[in-house]
């Protein structure tokens, strides 16, 4: 392509607008001299659908939002009436990806409410569309970059309405299938809508200078994405349009830097209540490990008191049957005793009845062996009877 069939005849592509910032997709789509160029955009998104082609639209304002202290403005980016009745909210989301669903529910809320008055019947309520463009990542469920969601029946899946309608647009994905070559511009006009706003990105610093060349390209026999390009140049070189969205930008940049820097800090005083509780573990490890050493101490001390007992108890065994073996002797010895007495008054009485027979005193001595000093004395107690 020579230089005189270029598109942007005077600004670099450093200098143009991220036409994701809300402040310049609004100044570019948002305006009433640019309607033409925005018909097209909202037929490429809502073709997915199956709604029929709008024809015109009228630009509104409405409040929405500002009640809470995390949304961005008070004002929705972009709100359109079709030529049909129908309401299209598009909001451009650059970095506040937090309760993203919940807010484009509540959006969509406020919106389809609003023309409601007094006496008016439900069914005069007309749907409204709310579209999403995000440049983040938002749905770890799917790999699209374009999903749409409708109240559907939960077994049989018919639609409940069709006054209510979400998109979301996930930019990162957009631009991860145009580097693996998933996307054709020249044939998916939604891609080729998608990746202008996708050629300058201010968040990561950088510019597709490939998408720009493909779509200045396609722009040269597409008449309305020509426009689309010069509007863009002219926004991106009026002083103070450019002051208002370098503001914007800033203040977008300077939220998402505090939001993250909130985070770190949160990160941190969870990290170092994790590192408090870590160490109170250890504490109580350390505890349970002197109190485990404490009772192993313990039943060691209980085991030697055991065997300790088990030794008097075989000191107190060995004592007992030396008793019995003591009381064994004695009763041994008593009736050796007895034995003795029972033989020594068997030998009297014998010596009685010799005596008693007239048998001589040395005989019965000799016979009985016995000294004859004994003899004469056991003669002399029988003469004393």
């Amino acid at each position: 392509m020579d230089s005189n069939s270029r598109v942007l005849k005077r600004l670099p592509l450093a200098r143009l607008m991220d036409l994701k910032v809300d402040y310049a997709f609004k100044q570019l789509f948002g305006i009433e001299r640019n309607k033409r160029i925005t018909v097209v955009f909202l037929n490429a998104i809502l073709k997915r659908t199956g709604r029929n082609r709008i024809k015109d639209i009228s630009f509104t304002t409405t409040e929405a939002g500002g009640e809470h202290e995390e949304d961005k403005q008070s004002r929705l980016d972009l709100l359109v009436v079709t030529d049909a009745g129908e309401w299209i909210n598009v909001e451009m989301q650059f970095t506040n990806k937090y309760d993203m669903v919940n807010r484009s529910i509540y959006y969509w809320a406020d919106v389809y409410r609003k023309p409601m008055k007094h006496r008016m019947g439900y069914k005069e309520l007309n749907p409204v569309i709310a579209i999403n463009i995000l440049n983040f990542g938002l749905f770890d469920q799917t790999e699209k970059f374009h999903t749409t969601y409708h109240l559907y029946e939960d077994e049989e899946r018919f639609k409940l309405t069709n006054i209510m309608e979400f998109h979301f647009i996930e930019m990162d994905k957009l631009i991860r299938d145009w580097k693996e070559e998933k996307l054709n511009p020249w044939d998916d006009v939604l891609a080729k809508w998608l990746l202008l706003l996708g050629t300058v990105d201010k968040r990561k610093g950088k510019v597709y200078d490939d998408i720009f060349k493909e779509l200045e390209e396609i722009a040269m026999n597409d008449e309305t994405l020509r426009s689309a390009f010069e509007s863009w140049e002219a926004l991106s070189g009026t002083p103070a349009e450019v002051f208002a969205y370098e503001s914007r930008l800033k203040r977008v940049l300077d939220e998402e830097a505090a939001v993250r820097e909130a985070e770190l800090r949160m990160k941190e005083a969870e990290l170092r209540v994790q590192e408090a509780d870590l160490k109170a573990q250890e504490a109580d490890l350390k505890a349970q490990e002197a109190d485990l050493k404490a009772q192993e101490a313990d039943l060691k001390a209980q085991e030697a008191d055991l065997k300790a007992q088990e030794a008097d108890l075989k000191v107190q065994e060995a004592d007992l049957k030396v008793q019995e073996a003591d009381s064994k002797v004695q009763e041994a010895t008593c009736e050796v005793q007895e034995e003795k007495r029972m033989a020594q008054e068997e030998r009297i009485k014998t010596v009685r009845n010799f005596l008693a027979m007239g048998v001589e005193v040395e005989k019965i001595a000799e016979a009985m062996e016995l000294d004859q000093q004994v003899i004469l004395a056991i003669q002399a107690d029988m003469d004393h009877a």
